[in-house]
């Protein structure tokens, strides 16, 4: 077996699995922004990937093991990207680093808002999200919560009152 990790250090094989920043971004926009298929991550990224990159980002990300790809049943031809246990177990770290964002850069207020409400919600938002999660993407029983849900409509409220103000 040919060993391709630099050090056995955990923080190092995180970085080894998740260390570019598309890899992040497509997790991102399958967990948050419910995509699944290889168009719609093409066609709503909010940071233009190219559909190059988004194809090998996929593919290095099943093989890690944390997308599968599962037949499409309404498409012969295509396929269903759903997050593993591994990736879903991601969710405190991107509230993490979407708090780290929202104190330490300069984001959209629209784009932020999930973060803010992650962060204010704490490990039990993060831990009634990825029971959601993984009902969507593992098929476990549904939660009385809906936590996607409640992100979806702080985004689309804070997408309203930007459109508000610029038209004021």
């Amino acid at each position: 077996m040919v060993q391709t990790d630099r050090s056995g250090c955990p923080i190092n094989l995180t970085l080894e699995q998740l260390g570019d920043r598309w890899s992040l971004i497509v997790i991102r926009d399958i967990m948050f922004g419910n995509r699944g298929t290889y168009g719609e991550l093409l066609a709503q990224s909010e940071e233009k990937i190219a559909s190059n990159i988004l194809a090998d980002r996929l593919k290095r990300l099943t093989a890690s093991g944390l997308l599968t790809r599962l037949p499409d049943p309404g498409h012969k031809q295509k396929v269903i990207y759903k997050l593993t246990e591994a990736a879903i177990q991601l969710v405190p770290l991107l509230a993490h680093m979407g708090a780290w964002g929202n104190r330490h850069t300069r984001p959209s207020y629209e784009l932020s808002v999930r973060a803010d409400l992650l962060e204010r919600g704490g490990p039990a938002l993060w831990e009634a999200f990825m029971a959601e999660l993984r009902h969507i993407h593992l098929a476990a029983p549904a939660p009385a919560r809906s936590v996607f849900a409640e992100l979806q409509s702080t985004y689309e409220e804070a997408v309203a009152a930007s459109r508000q103000a610029r038209a004021e």
